[in-house]
């Protein structure tokens, strides 16, 4: 089935040959003008800000990113790029005279179609034969009810959604390319507080058609966490690169710095290395279902002056002249 070619470079507005420093630098701008909590239209923001994200879960992983490169002289094809042989996914064959069947997200699941084609985890997991061998030629031979298959598939979460929890309402669609036949049906996912990357939600018996009588198998999604324009997660912690100039670090100084609940204060004591993790407790996701909460690192990056008006660059100099501090 054709898709729309999303693209990627376009959408961080780099060049293709593009570091991956560049590209990281391209998302975080972008993020911070989209980002909804901070774009002046919020419902405009929040569309655009899926795509910048998109664009860098695909652009920002270096196996995705090969993946996508190597799609070539195709991407000039636009609205009617057809996948490469191979590349068609979310099919699955059904014992029902070997009919095949897709699928497709529609609602807020956080990605285009053309995103679930070629990079997302949309599939048949396979019939559930209760571990028993088998063989097409089985299926000529009545036999007992055969539970459906598995679909899976990705939902981008963001981390205000880790913090609180929330619902969402999708459209699933299955095709039958062979009859034609369509069938879409509306569900609705509750994304529990805690939630982590990769893990499964599960919808129980959304999958596909049992056959002769059989239930019917669940819908797996895959969660991916929304990549912010200040905040890395791993695990329960979250990450958050601070800038400091020079004397800041050498000093001592008081900052305040975002979390996901406001803004807390910070100390940055005396002598603070560049690279160095301050800890601020208790304000990192929360850890599943157990009630208790991951920390906020506020790593330390400090930066250098690049422009010295002659008064500035003398007191360097000074400085040099006066230190007792070797570093080598």
């Amino acid at each position: 089935m054709p898709v729309e070619f999303k693209d990627y470079y376009a959408t961080l507005g780099v060049s293709r040959n593009a570091s991956a420093e560049d590209i990281k630098k391209a998302f975080r701008k972008l993020a911070r003008q989209y980002h909804p909590d901070k774009a002046k239209d919020k419902k405009a923001g929040e569309e655009k800000f899926k795509e910048i994200n998109e664009a860098y879960e695909v652009l920002g992983d270096p196996q995705n990113r090969k993946k996508y490169d190597q799609l070539g002289a195709r991407w000039k094809e636009g609205a009617g790029f057809q996948p490469p042989p191979g590349q068609e996914g979310r099919a699955w064959t059904s014992p029902e005279g070997g009919q095949h069947y897709e699928f497709r997200f529609g609602g807020s699941t956080g990605f285009s179609d053309f995103f679930e084609q070629f990079f997302g985890r949309g599939g048949g997991i396979g019939f559930d034969f209760g571990g028993e061998e088998f063989h097409p030629q089985d299926f000529r031979q009545p036999r007992g009810p055969l539970r459906g298959n598995d679909i899976e598939g990705d939902i981008l979460v963001k981390l205000d959604e880790v913090m609180n929890g929330s619902t969402r309402t999708l459209s699933l669609q299955h095709t039958n390319p062979h009859s034609g036949e369509i069938k879409t049906e509306t569900i609705r996912v509750r994304i529990p507080p805690g939630v982590h990357d990769g893990q499964a939600i599960r919808v129980r018996g959304k999958g596909g058609e049992g056959a002769t009588g059989g239930e019917a198998g669940d819908l797996f999604l895959r969660v991916r966490l929304e990549a912010h324009p200040d905040f890395r997660a791993h695990g329960a912690d979250l990450y958050y690169d601070l800038d400091l100039a020079p004397w800041e670090a050498v000093l001592g100084t008081s900052v305040t710095v975002p979390t996901l609940r406001g803004r807390v204060k910070l100390r940055v004591p005396p002598g603070t290395n560049n690279g160095q993790n301050l800890r601020v407790r208790g304000q990192g996701l929360p850890k599943g279902q157990t009630g208790e909460q991951g920390d906020l690192y506020v790593v330390v990056d400090v930066q250098l002056p690049q422009h010295l008006s002659e008064e500035e660059r003398g007191l360097w100099e000074k400085l040099s002249r006066v230190s007792r501090f070797h570093p080598r």
